[in-house]
């Protein structure tokens, strides 16, 4: 799953990034090192009415729009690649509202191999670089209530990240991007497809502090490695 992750890239950044005609924010948008889920994050996704990509701002949390209200949206952060398809709740924004969710990497908690409680993990690009989400998005409500909600695609988790959880992000390189958000013609399960080997191997996996853990705390320290932990088997995780 991910249900926390760091963003700190500006809209301005965002839109040289990703090509994008344009942005939603009117006003800097500020880092944010704990994102987590109902609050509003940059996506990009493609605008008919502006001719192209553009960074938008939506909810994180998907509310189909057949739901009762927002609450939904806590329990619908992540959609799984197996069932995103044909889910009722997920399978319209897959098949006609796909978007890009960045990222400069996200948190995984697992069981402390040295004793009790969860040991905090950093999941980034070794280069630095951007990890892009799959994400889907939606509209709950209408006229002035009306609400645009997101949600990130996860799959099983491959090679190093196992050792940490057993689901991940599902992470697109930027030969993907078009096909995601239906700017060229795919295959439904070639868009589901796992990230390759390389991409993978040139991940980070980074113990962290236990201060992530609180969602009312954020800054760039909590990026910061902690003392050496090694990554439990997955034996002794599920």
């Amino acid at each position: 799953m991910c249900g926390r992750y760091a963003s700190s890239r500006s809209a301005d950044d965002l839109v040289a990034e990703f090509d994008a005609v344009g942005s939603a924010f009117d006003e800097p948008l500020r880092p944010d090192y704990n994102v987590a889920p109902t609050t509003t994050v940059p996506v990009v996704r493609v605008s008919r009415s502006q001719g192209g990509r553009v960074v938008d701002a939506l909810r994180w949390g998907l509310v189909p729009s057949w739901a009762a209200d927002l609450s939904a949206g806590a329990r619908m952060m992540n959609a799984r690649a197996e069932s995103v398809a044909t889910k009722p709740a997920f399978r319209s924004a897959f098949a006609r509202r796909r978007c890009l969710v960045p990222a400069d990497g996200w948190y995984e908690w697992s069981p402390r191999p040295d004793g009790p409680g969860k040991q905090a993990w950093y999941l980034t690009r070794a280069d630095g670089g951007l990890c892009v989400f799959a994400g889907l998005w939606e509209v709950w409500g209408k006229g002035d209530d009306k609400v645009a909600t997101c949600s990130i695609v996860t799959t099983d988790a491959l090679g190093p990240l196992a050792s940490v959880h057993d689901r991940m992000p599902l992470q697109l390189p930027r030969e993907r991007w078009a096909q995601w958000l239906g700017e060229s013609e795919a295959d439904p399960a070639a868009l589901l497809a796992p990230p390759s080997a390389e991409l993978l191997a040139g991940m980070e996996l980074r113990p962290v502090g236990p201060a992530v853990g609180n969602v009312k705390n954020t800054g760039p320290q909590l990026r910061e490695r902690v003392e050496s932990v090694t990554p439990v088997s997955l034996d002794t995780l599920f």
